[in-house]
């Protein structure tokens, strides 16, 4: 071989190479999720393992990412949506069939809630469970031990009769910002299907929900965890792992806050958060990786254990603190898990119904 055929066949290797080790730096995720839902080191040793660079961007509503979904080209490759938000996304086409011989580690998912996400997402085609709770009521055990006499909630009644709930007017209630969590919740303590479509059963729900609507200081979907952890509030209808996370920083303040968290004894909603890939991804080879990575049993173990939410992961269950798997709030035991309901997506004609429903409980008129 001559010394220009050596130089040239050099030069080719080094270019390989250089090219090469440009793509390994190229390689990105861009992932969506809610604000504050993944301990962050996660992110770094995903990097570290797989060299692949995480852009991580935060949301805090389901519309906003619906938007931004259903617009196109949002440039995501890994989105987080609930469950009645990812059905009716899916049938509008923004999401790709997983490859699931790409997902090895799928097979440490539960099967328990599996079978539900299925309801959204029919053979689990499409998505993977990330979190799951309920809805329920957080509340101040002294605050609401001084205006009710008791300082255990079990029921509804609590909120929906008003009643109890002028009582609690005075130290401060705040409600999520969701006609989705609510008015099914309202039904379900009427005695009808909390998944109902018909106008008469949700205008009984309206009715109910006006009953209690001046004793209401705020609709919201973020503020109360502060309020309740401040002890500005006494009463919050939340997302489980809020009010956890409430919990968690009154015991950290050290200010005699004591925060309690009640699945109602009438039944509670269960939520799921659904990892999944938008149809017009850019980086599918590497969205699989970063799935494939949080379905490992100690990584999603972390997310729990640092967002105080109990996982669809079951191999996960040995890497979580024993405080968490043991708190039935979290991980709720099979008789409470039977009493969980879920919600089905509205369609069209209802959704209208809803949103005109909740406006006039929000404005009270």
């Amino acid at each position: 071989m001559t010394r220009k055929a050596l130089w040239l066949s050099a030069t080719s290797a080094f270019l390989a190479v250089f090219t090469l080790g440009a793509r390994a730096e190229d390689r990105v995720v861009n992932v969506f999720n809610w604000s504050d839902y993944i301990d962050s080191s996660i992110i770094d040793d995903f990097t570290k393992e797989t060299g692949i660079k995480v852009v991580y961007d935060t949301f805090d509503s389901n519309e906003i990412l619906e938007t931004k979904l259903l617009a196109g080209g949002s440039g995501y490759d890994v989105v987080v949506p609930s469950g009645n938000f990812l059905a009716r996304q899916i049938q509008a086409g923004v999401f790709q069939k997983l490859d699931k011989s790409k997902l090895p580690n799928i097979s440490n998912m539960w099967d328990t809630v599996m079978e539900r996400t299925a309801k959204y997402d029919p053979g689990n085609e499409y998505s993977i469970n990330y979190m799951w709770g309920t809805v329920g009521i957080g509340y101040n055990i002294k605050k609401v031990q001084a205006a009710l006499g008791t300082d255990k909630i079990d029921s509804w009644d609590v909120f929906f009769n008003p009643e109890s709930l002028a009582k609690l007017k005075d130290c401060g209630v705040y409600v999520l910002d969701s006609p989705a969590d609510i008015i099914p919740a309202a039904l379900k303590y009427l005695g009808l299907d909390p998944n109902s479509t018909s106008p008469d059963e949700i205008a009984k729900a309206e009715e109910t929900l006006l009953k209690v609507r001046p004793y209401i200081r705020k609709f919201h979907s973020s503020e109360y965890i502060n309020a309740l952890a401040n002890g500005d509030i006494c009463l919050a209808v939340g997302w489980s792992g809020d009010v956890f996370q409430a919990r968690n920083r009154a015991d950290e303040a050290k200010q005699g806050v004591e925060i309690g968290y009640s699945v109602p004894k009438e039944g509670a909603q269960m939520w799921f958060d659904q990892m999944a890939i938008p149809a017009d991804a850019p980086h599918v080879a590497e969205a699989h990786e970063f799935l494939n990575y949080m379905m490992k049993p100690e990584v999603i173990a972390k997310s729990s254990n640092y967002v105080l939410y109990a996982n669809g992961n079951k191999a996960s269950q040995q890497f979580i603190d024993k405080a968490i798997l043991e708190d039935p709030a979290i991980y709720p035991d099979a008789a409470t898990l039977q009493k969980l309901y879920t919600v089905s997506p509205y369609d069209p004609k209802t959704q209208r119904i809803i949103t005109r429903t909740w406006t006039k409980i929000v404005t009270g008129q």
